[in-house]
């Protein structure tokens, strides 16, 4: 069974940090392009980043760049999303999905990606 798995999240006063995890079960994550989405309450879910199969990176929120940097580590099946300098508005569950039909990151469009976790929690308030 594929399966995508997050952890990391929690609460955190603004200007803290969290690093997010997204572990695969069932599958490699080698040939996949991975992305972070969060979804706000109220809001729709969307992009905030994405790492290719050859370690491009694509921001897909101006808001996160500088704060937030996502890097993979293949040995160990897993994806990370460091957040740095949160900010209230960075609330949200978090998922990752993963992309295997391109080696490079789709657009931040939910369709475009195949498999997803069931979300970490992140709060940051003071």
């Amino acid at each position: 069974q594929l399966q995508l798995v997050e952890s990391g999240g929690g609460l955190v006063q603004p200007g803290g940090s969290l690093r997010l995890s997204c572990a695969a079960s069932g599958f490699t994550l080698e040939p996949f392009a991975i992305g972070w989405f969060r979804q706000a309450p109220g809001k729709e879910r969307e992009g905030v980043s994405c790492i290719s199969t050859r370690d491009s990176r694509l921001n897909y929120l101006d808001s996160v760049k500088g704060r937030f940097t996502i890097s993979r580590d293949n040995s160990k099946n897993t994806v990370y999303l460091q957040m740095n300098n949160l900010k209230p508005e960075d609330t949200a569950v978090y998922y990752c999905a993963a992309e295997g039909r391109s080696e490079i990151c789709p657009p931040a469009e939910l369709a475009q990606y195949d498999y997803w976790g069931q979300g970490t929690q992140v709060t940051v308030s003071s």
